[in-house]
């Protein structure tokens, strides 16, 4: 798509391209009254979830006019990030893309920080929470050694403990031949729905349009879409169309996606806190990550528990499938705690979260055209990680697609792979 010169310049000139600028005031709404007066927007994107919402907002504040469309909202418990929290660490020595990804972490824990600090004045909850990661393995491995190199070749900081420095600091944590204890200070943790939630509303008080509706491909011409096909309602016109459908992408293209992205189902538990034990909440429990496990603190205000997530299931429908976790895969995170935190064995479960993930071929993000239209991009390929990266692939993705971002070695790694789970080649086409 273009976008007139002179209104791409004179509107990123007034809105800014941090978190802060731009979001109230006379600058936000011209932005909201030209989306009103014009009938058809430049960009439907179809998802409200980390791609799409973020993506939304940088493509508007960008100078874009922006329709999001989604089946159940933004922050629906059905899509990967409306959960309740989600981690932000650097620590990605097991990707051969770590490096980029550990350069993007960084700047995302300083983007959810700055984003916290332009709410405060919007009356927006809570996003980022400081609490440092703890890494804890009997001895080293491709993994800490590739994610101390890429710590030490970005300068992220750190600390290697030793087994006595763990005890003394956070003497309620147990790991019996500790050989290897990474401590990453800026780490923390961030409250994923509310997040999408946020976006949301920010990306309206702009002058962005969300409608709640079922989306599908429309009419077509040739190698360009001009419709968005929309449950229930008029179809909708525009130049360009972004396709970020998580979990959904099988259902969505099947012959194209549905080689190409795998659905897994997560577990994640949150035990209760025995009360007046601070030991287990924010701040005094950085987030951990232990064999089998990763978890974090209890946090302020509603105190949903401590967290502990160990693997999941094979993922199915995301429309249909039930979001609970079964009785018999209770014992694990039990295990857990009776392994490395041994003071709250016994301790009820607050909750239980069965979250959909859906992780590409190479577990790289996916940034690309979809290869029979011109004008549609496909946006997901989340592999696990895509909530703490949202800020910043927001803003990469909407200056590519704007065409002020060209790294073609960006732009290959999150090419849409030739290859598939489990079979070789292309399928067909949608």
């Amino acid at each position: 798509m273009t976008i007139d010169r002179r209104r791409f310049i004179k509107t990123t000139a007034a809105a800014g391209f941090g978190f802060g600028a731009g979001s109230k005031g006379a600058g936000a709404r011209v932005r909201a009254a030209a989306v009103q007066a014009r009938r058809s927007p430049d960009i439907v994107v179809v998802g409200a979830g980390t791609f799409g919402m973020w993506t939304a907002l940088n493509l508007q504040r960008l100078g874009a006019r922006v329709t999001v469309v989604d089946a159940y909202g933004a922050g629906n418990s059905r899509q990967t990030s409306g959960g309740e929290t989600r981690g932000v660490r650097t620590s990605y020595g097991d990707r051969p893309h770590g490096r980029l990804w550990t350069r993007w972490a960084n700047e995302a824990i300083r983007k959810w920080t700055a984003w916290d600090e332009m709410g405060r004045d919007r009356l927006l909850p809570r996003l980022f929470f400081n609490t440092g990661d703890l890494i804890l393995r009997e001895a080293t491995s491709e993994y800490i050694e590739n994610t101390r190199a890429h710590w030490n070749a970005l300068g992220t900081p750190y600390e290697p403990l030793t087994a006595d420095e763990v005890a003394y600091r956070w003497p309620w944590v147990r790991f019996e031949n500790l050989g290897v204890a990474l401590y990453e200070p800026a780490a923390g943790v961030v409250r994923a729905r509310r997040a999408i939630e946020s976006v949301a509303r920010v990306f309206e008080e702009e002058g962005g349009t969300i409608r709640i509706a079922r989306a599908a491909i429309g009419a077509r011409n040739g190698a360009r879409l001009e419709t968005v096909a929309v449950e229930g309602g008029e179809a909708i016109s525009a130049e360009t169309v972004v396709f970020a459908c998580g979990p959904w992408f099988p259902k969505v293209f099947p012959r194209l996606m549905g080689n190409r992205i795998r659905i897994s189902i997560g577990h994640v538990f949150y035990f209760a806190v025995p009360p007046g034990d601070t030991r287990f909440a924010f701040p005094n429990m950085p987030s951990y990550g232990v064999p089998g496990c990763t978890g974090w603190p209890a946090l302020p205000p509603d105190h949903r528990g401590f967290r502990v997530r160990t693997g999941g299931r094979v993922g199915d429908d995301p429309d249909t499938s039930d979001r609970w976790i079964p009785a018999e895969s209770h014992e694990r995170p039990r295990q857990i705690l009776e392994r490395h935190f041994p003071d709250l064995v016994g301790a009820p479960i607050n909750e239980t979260r069965a979250c959909h993930y859906e992780s590409s071929v190479d577990r790289n993000f996916i940034v690309d055209h979809h290869p029979d239209f011109n004008n549609v991009w496909l946006l997901g390929g989340g592999s696990s990680e895509a909530f703490k990266f949202g800020p910043v692939l927001g803003e990469y993705i909407a200056r590519r697609m704007l065409g002020v971002e060209n790294d073609p070695e960006l732009a290959e790694g999150f090419r849409l792979k030739d290859e598939e789970f489990g079979s070789s080649g292309r399928r067909g086409r949608d």
